[in-house]
């Protein structure tokens, strides 16, 4: 909202039926959680509602987005069984509205696990990842674990910072998807450098997702974000040690 505007987010519990099912083209009949998120703004025009949930599509200018929130978004409410719409016209605003399949049953509660301190030995590790706030959160919970960090943006800057540091790198944690080279073409070119070298695949996409787009290999170690620094922590410890 470029002039500035109203933001809404609304939340209910709504029923689909096949009547509803019919009339918009979308869902299975059951009871839903429902999330509406809507703006005041410019409006999407129909052209660009069908490509917003594509990778890497995206309005902004070059180097200002990499496209791909709206579709990680899509792949999370997928993943659950549920739908995303949108209803847009140019001039007239947009709402997103989410529907998630309501669960009957009460889910127990688990102790926490008491949290495993996995510290460093000063090892050298790559930190692949286009989104800067996700790499520096990355980087604090590494240095703080007592290891060295290199970075890189993208799949071809890891490749250039791996030939650079190669005899150095201990491991790289690496994000599937990302503009120009993804991760497992970049893994690809610094095995071809180094066949031992060792990654952690990091994505906001399930593993199963990240296979079915065959940008992933089950035998490849996978995070999945959010990452919490304990689980993180203690996955290093595991693909350096094993």
């Amino acid at each position: 909202m470029p002039g500035g505007g109203s933001l809404t987010i609304e939340t209910d519990i709504r029923e689909m039926d096949s009547q509803f099912v019919r009339a918009h083209g979308f869902g299975s009949p059951g009871t839903y959680a429902f999330l509406s998120v809507t703006d005041t703004g410019e409006g999407i025009s129909e052209d660009i509602r069908q490509k917003v949930f594509e990778p890497f599509f995206t309005t902004k200018e070059v180097g200002r987005g990499t496209g791909l929130g709206l579709s990680i978004v899509y792949g999370i409410i997928t993943q659950h069984n549920g739908y995303i719409n949108i209803y847009s016209e140019p001039g007239e605003g947009t709402s997103f509205n989410i529907y998630l399949p309501e669960i009957k049953t009460a889910i127990p509660l688990e102790k926490a696990s008491p949290a495993i301190t996995s510290s460093g030995k000063a090892e050298t590790i790559l930190i692949v990842e286009d989104e800067a706030e996700v790499r520096g959160s990355i980087r604090s919970v590494l240095e703080e674990s007592g290891y060295r960090v290199l970075e890189a943006v993208d799949g071809m800057d890891a490749v250039d910072q791996f030939v650079r540091h190669a005899d150095s790198i201990a491991l790289i944690i690496m994000d599937v998807i990302m503009p120009r080279m993804n991760g497992r073409e970049a893994f690809k070119e610094i095995r071809k450098i180094r066949p031992e070298a060792k990654a952690i695949f990091t994505s906001g996409y399930t593993a199963d997702v990240i296979r079915t787009k065959k940008i992933h290999d089950e035998a490849l170690v996978f995070v999945s974000k959010p990452i919490f620094p304990d689980r993180l922590l203690s996955k290093i410890r595991d693909v350096l040690e094993g």
